[in-house]
């Protein structure tokens, strides 16, 4: 038995609508490209303060309420 499909019909059909859905939905690929960059960014920030000196919870409390 031969299947419905080839790959390349597969692929093709994938494509059509991968590209139909960012034509009507922009938003996602601006969500998921936002939180990619977002993430990036928390890596690098974390991998910063692992060079730096540790500070007390207390200390960090103190800095947060005094900008509230």
């Amino acid at each position: 038995m031969q299947p419905l499909m080839d790959k390349e019909q597969l692929k093709d059909i994938i494509k059509a609508a991968l590209v139909e859905v960012l034509e009507e939905r922009q938003d996602l690929l601006q969500e998921a490209i936002e939180s990619a960059l977002e993430d990036l960014a928390l890596c690098q920030a974390i991998k910063e303060g692992e060079k730096t000196q540790l500070v007390s919870r207390e200390d960090v409390l103190k800095i947060l309420e005094a900008k509230v």
